[in-house]
């Protein structure tokens, strides 16, 4: 391990402000909770957002004046909605269908659709929330949002599933548009979803538009889409241990996940040399001693994405890979304790708490770049920040994904397709963008380093500057 990155010194906390608007914050928050109980995930961001916004208000009094954050808190309009199905057994079944529509200050709605039985109204709160700092942060015309429903695809036949999103088109319709919302995937929505979803559009409006991002390649999605946010990930992690005059070559890697994202930053890392030595899934995870190579990740993604099997196959057919199945009853993930130097948290939030922490500073980790949204909680990222560890939170470090589908939204515009060349090119750009934006706001408000408050800020100013400009609405 290289000592520069290993000598790495603590990275410094929120800067705490006036004690007066320390006050009002902690007096926004109060009352958030109040207005949206039993909303963990949406009070857990509104923390990590609110809080490191103190030292912003004493140099912008006027956000207060024209309550900029009373108003951003709230969601613009959330859409509940019922989603009636006929099962292959013929059996009526009903799921809960949501769409957030949360800031619309920058541009149309923007965020992704979640089919998974964990989907609620929290949820998807949290969900928008962050979107709409990690849209900002793309300096793209985009807006915030996400959606969902309580369906899970898994286990599904196709026709169940087409049924399904039909029936949810038919009620999400009326509610989006190019110019107005315009949804992605996410968890349990992919190729396959997003096909069914935009065919109903199609029906119902009598129109061929860019109404959905994550198109297939043939009928006007984009080139590098489904590995934007996977390949952004690592390409945020690059700039922040560039800035340390290292590069990823050689340094030992864990990724929690299997799905889209986590494949494409395995693919990402293996190309740019790095040894990735594990992936999960819901069921536990493989440890490869010898490193997770292109072959094997290749049929890592067959077994995924075409036979839906699950991650401890990996370890019958691999006889360097060991399995650890999930224990729920641990106050940690046995993931984390793997030995590394660089981490890659991409399934889900709050995979990753204290004790997880612990062990990966303890073990010697000095970067983490978040692929999934939210994925650490609060004490663990205090802790992974204090142990010197480079930490790329979910909002700057997962914004590719986005970024390539408002790229995707610029194309169908266009009625042009840019080559897999031009799309990467505008996506790592566009991480570079968000890395300096990020960069430049820590130390304009006192906490070089910290990307966590620098992409907080960096995002909230620009959405907050829009809504001042556009008056009160």
């Amino acid at each position: 391990m290289n000592t520069m990155l290993k000598d790495a010194p603590a990275i410094p906390a929120i800067p705490q402000g006036s004690d007066e608007m320390g006050a009002y914050i902690n007096d926004l928050l109060a009352q958030t909770e109040r207005n949206n109980p039993a909303q963990p995930e949406f009070i857990q961001a509104a923390h990590e957002v609110l809080e490191t916004l103190v030292p912003v208000l004493d140099a912008h009094p006027e956000y207060c004046d024209a309550r900029i954050l009373e108003r951003l808190i709230e969601p613009e309009r959330a859409l509940l909605f019922r989603v009636p199905w006929i099962d292959d057994a013929n059996k009526v079944q009903v799921n809960r269908g949501f769409r957030i529509q949360f800031s619309g200050a920058l541009g149309p709605y923007k965020g992704g659709l979640r089919f998974h039985p964990s989907v609620n109204l929290g949820v998807l709160k949290f969900l928008a929330f962050e979107q709409i700092f990690k849209n900002s942060l793309t300096t793209l015309p985009i807006g915030g949002g996400k959606g969902g429903s309580d369906f899970d695809p898994k286990g599904k036949s196709d026709s169940e599933v087409m049924r399904f999103c039909q029936s949810f088109m038919t009620e999400l319709f009326r509610h989006v548009g190019p110019y107005t919302d315009v949804p992605a995937g996410d968890i349990g929505v992919g190729a396959r979803e997003i096909g069914y979803l935009f065919g109903q559009y199609k029906r119902l409006t009598n129109q061929f538009s860019g109404i959905l991002t994550g198109k297939g390649e043939k009928w006007g999605g984009s080139l590098i889409r489904p590995e934007a946010t996977g390949y952004g990930c690592v390409y945020f992690a690059e700039e922040m241990i560039h800035a340390r005059g290292e590069s990823l070559e050689g340094k030992r890697c864990i990724i929690s996940g299997s799905g889209n994202v986590a494949q494409y930053a395995a693919e990402k890392l293996i190309q740019r040399g790095a040894i990735v030595l594990t992936m999960s899934d819901s069921s536990g995870f493989v440890h490869d001693t010898e490193g997770i190579d292109h072959d094997k990740l290749v049929w890592i993604q067959q077994l995924k994405n075409e036979r839906r099997g699950r991650i401890n196959e990996y370890a019958d057919h691999f006889s360097t890979a060991s399995f650890t199945p999930a224990d729920r009853a641990l106050d940690y993930n046995a993931i984390w304790s793997v030995p590394a130097d660089c981490a890659f948290p991409c399934a889900t939030q709050n995979e990753l708490r204290i004790k997880d922490a612990e062990n990966l500073v303890n073990n010697g980790l000095r970067l983490l770049s978040e692929g999934a949204n939210m994925p650490s909680t609060p004490e663990a990222v205090e802790r992974l920040l204090a142990g010197g560890v480079l930490f790329g939170p979910g909002k700057a470090a997962n914004a590719g994904g986005v970024g390539v589908s408002a790229l995707e939204m610029a194309q169908n515009s266009m009625r042009v397709s840019w080559t897999r060349d031009e799309v990467d090119t505008r996506l790592r750009d566009i991480m570079s963008r968000i890395y300096n934006a990020s960069v430049d706001a820590s130390e304009r408000f006192g906490a070089p380093g910290n990307y966590v408050v620098g992409a907080n800020i960096a995002g909230f100013l620009r959405v907050a500057d829009a809504m001042m400009d556009q008056g009160v609405v």
